[in-house]
């Protein structure tokens, strides 16, 4: 049975994932760059991720989950790479994580505990909680020895405000940096996409950057600097005819001022195109400009096709989806916006 092919498709830039993650390894100075591919690659596609920023060189990957672990386990140990699990480990996850090739990050006394009693002595990461209060042990606990002995690859922290310029992003590198020396760790690694445009100072052993890779710009001074990857592009169900003072949509949000030509997309916020996107957001084809009209509903979306005469049902629209630009439209933040794009999307890597 022949499989049908999607109304909605993912064009993906593989050259332009490479080149955002050659930015940022170049701003990381002399830490090694690695990258985030947790949710999936942020929703692009986890193994065309690694497989691709692998043969460019990236040797460090970090996932969420030990179920995205699996699903990479086989790439990890034909590629040689580094792969780290950043929630830690569970009791259920216990037997997963003695099997896989990946790394636990520890974030708790408990995981540590339930790492030296079942491990095997094996390697593994640990999280320390500089001022975010989200995960890691405390600095007090490190200093108590609670890593003492410990087979530590890298200790890690997180920056909460790293793409906002306050006193705490200093706060944290230093409570950080105080660590060095502490523990048995073999690198240190505090910096995401954000973090690593904090400078050099910030960038440790080892650099972490996740949504910069994928086209996001989560600081003023990467602007320009990363290429946009992720091009949606949606297919006309229906071009129409709506004559002055026609409504569309739910609610009749949008009115014709005049006879308007307008398409319907099979698009809407069951893939991830938000109602923040209505009457604010944009498609293009042919180099016109194509504005959504109305309410963005479950499946259908409507645009404004009267600057494209030639367009009908069956051709295909891009829609206008560059991260910083799309961000200010719908309210979304970038991160929403990928990882929210659905699994009705064909992805295409180019």
């Amino acid at each position: 049975m022949t499989n049908a092919s999607a109304p909605l498709r993912l064009h993906l830039d593989g050259a332009a994932l490479v080149a955002n993650w050659r930015v940022m390894a170049a701003m990381s100075g002399g830490a090694a760059c690695g990258a985030a591919v947790k949710a999936d690659g942020y929703g692009l596609g986890a193994r065309a991720v690694v497989q691709r920023l692998a043969a460019a060189g990236c040797r460090d990957f970090f996932v969420a989950t030990w179920a995205e672990a699996a699903a990479l386990a086989d790439l990890v140990v034909a590629h040689d790479l580094s792969l780290s699990v950043l929630h830690g480990v569970r009791p259920e996850d216990m037997g997963a994580a003695i099997d896989s090739p990946a790394r636990p990050v520890l974030n708790t006394p408990g995981q540590v505990a339930r790492w030296r009693e079942a491990g095997g002595g094996r390697a593994c990461d640990v999280m320390v909680d500089t001022g975010m209060h989200r995960l890691g042990v405390s600095i007090e606990d490190v200093a108590a020895g609670l890593l003492d002995g410990l087979a530590i690859e890298t200790l890690m922290s997180h920056l909460a405000c790293a793409d906002e310029d306050v006193p705490m992003n200093e706060a944290q590198r230093s409570a950080f940096a105080g660590l060095a020396g502490r523990t048995r760790a073999r690198r240190m690694s505090l910096a995401n996409s954000a973090g690593v445009a904090l400078g050099q100072g910030y960038g440790f052993d080892l650099t972490r950057p996740g949504i910069a890779l994928y086209g996001g710009e989560p600081s003023a001074a990467l602007a320009e600097r990363i290429a946009q990857v992720v091009f949606p592009q949606a297919q006309i169900l229906q071009r129409r005819r709506v004559p002055a003072g026609g409504a569309v949509g739910y609610n009749a949000m949008w009115t014709a001022p005049r006879d308007t030509e307008v398409a319907i997309l099979n698009l809407g916020y069951a893939d991830g195109y938000l109602r923040g996107f209505s009457g604010t957001g944009m498609a293009s084809a042919g180099g016109a400009a194509l504005p959504v009209i109305g309410r963005v509903s479950m499946d259908l979306t409507a645009i404004d096709v009267s600057a494209a005469p030639g367009l009908a049902e069956g051709d295909w629209v891009t829609i206008d989806y560059a991260l910083p630009v799309a961000s200010a439209a719908s309210g979304l933040s970038q991160y929403e916006l990928l990882t929210g794009l659905g699994d009705r999307f064909d992805r295409l890597w180019a």
